[in-house]
């Protein structure tokens, strides 16, 4: 979601109008995901793709600009062949769908840009919105927007489509999930926007620097916690969506620590490491790593045990933290751990991918 609002505020002084590529639809496995987004503005530039670039991205490029000229969206429906699959991490040839549309910033009416605006800012607030989009014809291309506060605005060309398209999406805000849904005969896809995963980092060193700066590319919103004013500076975190200066344990229970929050505790020091693992642990944060030995982490859980915590709690402890990579120096551990966040958060199998084929495991 990021990536999106982001690419389009990198394209708004530079662009008049830009074709915005959606991937609504795939049959087989591919390494891009339903709502997989590509910018093609009017004087060429490109940014994201809906595969992995090569000959497919080539074929939607050159799509954009009939679209761009005309002014209206189409649905690309791409055959592959056998070559084509391959090179998009399909097993086989297949179909995907790409559904292309214009988006004018020098008109203050245009709905997508509109619509795209509202949720931006109603994710940022922490809120969960879906922006369905109609597929087929003769309405092709009317949106509706959809927010968990239960308020929708646009429409898809009939009250009764709105109704049974917002009632389907429902489910679909919960889980998070981006999808193409049949209803009623019309074919729709729903994309949804929910607020950017947490990454709370307490502890402002030299694993942290590089830390926040890889958590931000990939779209967490970071959040570095210390009670040293002399280390938590914009200076030594110039990508840090927040610092706050005092005590973590007070601090950190103004961070909503839920199943789509990580907790990284690399400050080394028992004074905040013991009381945030404390409120932590009473919590349903996705993730909790402590930076540190095997030793010391043995030392930290026993103390938190003598103290009452419950053991089937302390299991949720990762120490020490992160995947090995044979990580030795900060941006090689910073990178570790940020491996094993998006591995916990996604219930992958932290195997090599080519090991992980090898084997079958889908």
């Amino acid at each position: 979601m990021s990536e999106l609002f982001e690419n389009l505020d990198r394209l708004r002084n530079a662009e008049g109008k830009v074709a915005v590529a959606t991937l609504v639809n795939t049959r087989g496995t591919t390494p891009r995901k339903e709502g997989a987004k590509m910018l093609v503005g009017e004087d060429g530039r490109v940014l994201g793709s809906v595969t992995i670039g090569g000959c497919v991205d080539a074929q939607v490029i050159e799509e954009s600009a009939s679209v761009l000229a005309a002014h209206k969206p189409r649905l690309l429906e791409l055959n592959l062949g056998d070559e084509d699959a391959w090179e998009i991490g399909l097993t086989c040839g297949g179909t995907i769908e790409v559904f292309v549309e214009p988006v004018d910033f020098r008109e203050a009416s245009d709905e997508t840009l509109r619509l795209y605006e509202r949720l931006r800012k109603h994710a940022d607030g922490g809120g969960r919105g879906a922006l369905l989009t109609r597929l087929d014809p003769p309405d092709n291309g009317a949106k509706l927007l959809v927010l968990d506060t239960g308020e929708r605005e646009g429409g898809l060309g009939s009250a009764a489509l709105d109704e049974r398209s917002t009632s389907e999406t429902q489910g679909l805000l919960r889980a998070g999930k981006s999808t193409t849904l049949t209803v009623d005969g019309t074919r729709i896809f729903a994309e949804v926007f929910a607020p950017p995963s947490i990454m709370l980092i307490v502890g402002a060193g030299h694993v942290s620097m590089p830390l926040t700066s890889l958590a931000r590319i990939v779209g967490f919103k970071t959040i570095v916690i210390d009670g040293r004013p002399r280390f938590a500076t914009r200076e030594r975190f110039p990508d840090v969506d927040e610092l706050k200066i005092g005590i973590p344990s007070e601090l950190v229970r103004e961070v909503p620590l839920v199943p789509t929050t990580a907790l990284v505790l690399v400050a080394h020091d028992y004074k905040y490491d013991l009381p945030v693992l404390k409120h932590a642990l009473q919590t349903p944060v996705g993730y909790i790593g402590l930076l540190g030995s095997s030793r010391r982490g043995k030392a930290i859980l026993d103390l938190l045990r003598e103290d009452g915590v419950a053991e089937d709690l302390l299991t949720r402890v990762r120490v020490p933290i992160g995947l090995d990579l044979g990580a030795q120096a900060a941006p090689e551990i910073a990178l570790a751990v940020l491996a094993e966040v998006l591995a916990v958060q996604r219930g992958a199998t932290c195997l090599p991918i080519s090991e992980k084929v090898r084997k079958g495991i889908k």
